[in-house]
């Protein structure tokens, strides 16, 4: 029996964003989502789905088919029925939230819709004919809003499929949840990335995200521009040192930590330090992780513009929690912590 998910959307602004929009973007187009197919998508493509960012619009803009829309824009159904898509994960996981974001679409946007999923591995042509389970029952959509709601099923899904009723544009669709990886298919000699979104890692926290989010530092490879990566403000308080936490995948040794700061020329980090720690237990606030029991695992190191630094690590505990400090602020495109899964009783 599925849980009933609150149904209400829980829009920005007077509300309070959900927590769960702190996990990772399973659908992401840059984690590897990808939508697969659909009823209609006459005025705008699918694709735009999993895009970053809430879309943009053009005031101007036209194509031959109408009005150019930021998002996927059905046509007007006059037949009965609703319109749909298919997506694919980027990383299976299990889903806790969605955001149904609306942003843009006001005379065109669905006024209701709801979320199907399935754990496939086959080709598409079965997947269309595949059993579907209810995560989302039908919902009513606010226009130009976000759109969130808490999905409370537990289990692992690889697809979704996003039914709109009757017709109509969404301009993005974000899946939060949790990566699985299996880490018992991982040798004890092999080293991974145990930050790396895909495994599992995530950015918990960080003082300063001005410019960009600390999410992009553990997606997969390199930095497209300047704002693909973790940038905060310029700070004037002498001193200063800008942070972000990480949760590793799975507990390891860490061999080696890359820190890149491509595209960040005249605003990289001067110097930068990271510190490790251990816990059982999930360190979720600012106190837990203040209070963590963290270790110096490499001294304050200079850094150079548009260039990846490696650094290897000399203590060899297992850790599952790291934080990368940065002097005095500035912007680091990419963070890799390359380790050995530690089968410890904990992991």
């Amino acid at each position: 029996m599925i849980a009933s998910p609150n149904t209400t959307p829980m829009t920005e602004g007077k509300e309070k964003v959900p927590d769960f929009t702190r996990l990772t973007d399973l659908a992401a187009a840059r984690l590897g989502g990808q939508t697969l197919v659909c009823s209609d998508d006459f005025f705008a493509p699918m694709e735009n789905l999993l895009k970053e960012g809430r879309g943009i619009f053009i005031a101007d803009k036209y194509t031959d088919h109408g009005k150019w829309m930021d998002g996927w824009e059905s046509r007007r159904k006059r037949t009965p029925g609703h319109d749909w898509c298919i997506l694919q994960l980027g990383a299976s996981g299990v889903i806790r939230g969605v955001d149904i974001d609306t942003n843009h679409f006001l005379g065109n946007h669905p006024p209701q819709a709801s979320l199907e999923g399935i754990r496939h591995e086959g080709e598409i042509t079965e997947l269309e004919a595949s059993s579907w389970t209810s995560l989302l029952p039908k919902v009513p959509l606010e226009a130009g809003s976000h759109n969130f709601f808490e999905i409370s099923d537990p289990g692992r899904w690889t697809h979704l499929k996003l039914n709109i009723y009757p017709d109509g544009g969404v301009a993005r669709l974000k899946v939060y949840g949790e990566v699985f990886k299996n880490w018992d298919q991982v040798g004890p000699d092999e080293v991974v990335d145990l930050a790396a979104a895909l495994n599992g890692g995530r950015a918990i926290l960080c003082n300063d995200m001005f410019f960009s989010h600390m999410n992009n530092l553990i997606l997969p490879g390199k930095g497209l521009n300047m704002g693909d990566g973790w940038e905060t403000k310029r700070n004037r308080t002498p001193g200063n040192k800008d942070w972000v936490i990480l949760k590793l995948g799975a507990p390891g040794v860490i061999e080696k930590i890359v820190v890149d700061t491509h595209h960040f020329k005249g605003n990289y980090p001067d110097t930068c330090s990271l510190d490790a720690c251990y816990s059982p237990h999930d360190l979720l606030t600012a106190e837990d992780l203040a209070t963590a029991p963290w270790t110096e695992i490499i001294t304050p190191q200079k850094l150079e513009a548009h260039r990846e630094h490696t650094f290897e690590p000399a203590v060899k505990n297992p850790f599952n929690y790291v934080r990368l400090n940065i002097y005095p602020d500035g912007g680091v495109s990419r963070l890799r912590i390359w380790g050995r899964v530690a089968k410890t009783d904990h992991s």
